[in-house]
C-alpha cells in the first residue's frame, strides 16, 4: 500500500510548529499541496512551507479573532483553489486556576474556546458546503485524551474545548457521510511541543511520562503518518472514529 496524495490539497492549521509542522511536512512527503496556516510565527510557516515545496504556501490569519478565522478558508481556496481535506490542528493550552480573577478566568476561557473550538467550527461552516459542492473532503480533528479523561484543574478549560472538538467531528461524520465528507479525531497524549512544555516545566517531565506504556514522549512525528493516512482514503469507513495516540497510556 502507498499513500499517494499528489492531486491533494489540504489545508493545516497551526502549521508553523509542533505537531501542525510535522503534519505538513509528511503530507507533503506523500504529494499534497499544503497550505501552511500559521497565527503569529510568520518565518516559521515560510520555512514550513519552503520545506514542503510542490506549491506550498504559509497562509496567516489569527484564529482567535473572529474576522481572520472566517475569512481563512476562502483565502485559501483563492490562492490554491479546491481543498480536498481540513486539518484542525492549531490550539492553545492556558492554565485557568480556581483562583484566578474573575476577570481573567473568563479571559482565559473565551481566548481557549475561540482558538480550539470555535475556530474549528467556523473553518467547518465554510469547509463543509465547499466539499459538498467539489463530491466530497476529509476532516481531521487534533483533539487530545483529555477530552476524555479530563486534565489537571488549572487545565479544565483546554480538556472542555477539546472535548467540543470531538463531538463537532463526530457530528460532521455523522450529519454529511451523504455528500462525501469523512471526519476523523486523533487524540495524542502528551507530546513533546512548546504548548506542552508549559506544562512539563510545571509538573514535571515525570508527571508526563509515568502513566505511559512506552518510555518514550510522544513526538510530533509520531502522530503526523496517522493523519496522512486518514487523509489518503485508505481509512475512510472509520469516519467518526478517534485514533488514540498516547504511549498506551490507557492501558498501562
Amino acid at each position: 500500500m502507498k499513500l499517494e496524495l499528489a492531486d491533494h490539497t489540504i489545508l493545516v492549521t497551526g502549521a508553523s510548529r509542533g505537531i501542525g509542522r510535522a503534519t505538513a511536512l509528511a503530507l507533503a512527503d506523500a504529494g499534497a499541496t499544503v497550505a501552511v496556516h500559521y497565527g503569529q510565527s510568520r518565518e516559521a510557516a515560510r520555512e514550513v512551507a519552503d520545506q514542503c515545496g510542490d506549491g506550498a504556501k504559509p497562509i496567516q490569519a489569527d484564529l482567535s479573532d473572529l474576522e481572520a478565522t472566517d475569512r481563512l478558508f476562502a483565502n485559501v481556496v483563492d490562492t490554491f483553489g479546491p481543498v480536498d481535506a481540513l486539518v484542525l490542528n492549531a490550539g492553545v493550552a492556558v492554565p485557568t486556576p480556581l483562583d484566578a480573577e474573575t476577570e481573567d478566568w473568563h479571559e482565559s476561557w473565551t481566548d481557549t474556546m475561540h482558538v480550539n473550538l470555535r475556530a474549528p467550527e467556523l473553518l467547518c461552516r465554510h469547509a463543509l458546503p465547499h466539499f459538498r459542492e467539489h463530491g466530497g473532503g476529509r476532516l481531521i480533528s487534533i483533539a487530545s485524551r483529555a477530552a476524555f479523561r479530563g486534565d489537571t484543574p488549572d487545565y479544565m478549560t483546554y480538556a472542555a474545548s477539546k472535548a467540543g472538538l470531538v463531538a463537532l467531528t463526530r457530528s460532521v461524520a455523522r450529519g454529511f457521510g451523504d455528500d462525501g465528507v469523512k471526519a476523523f479525531t486523533i487524540a495524542p497524549g502528551f507530546v513533546r511541543t512548546d504548548m506542552a512544555q508549559d506544562f512539563i516545566d510545571e509538573y514535571g517531565e515525570a508527571h508526563a511520562t509515568s502513566d505511559l506504556a512506552i518510555d518514550d514522549l510522544t513526538v510530533p512525528e509520531d502522530v503526523a503518518p496517522f493523519v496522512v493516512f486518514l487523509a489518503s482514503g485508505y481509512a475512510d469507513h472509520a469516519t467518526g472514529a478517534t485514533i488514540d495516540v498516547n504511549a498506551g497510556s490507557y492501558v498501562h
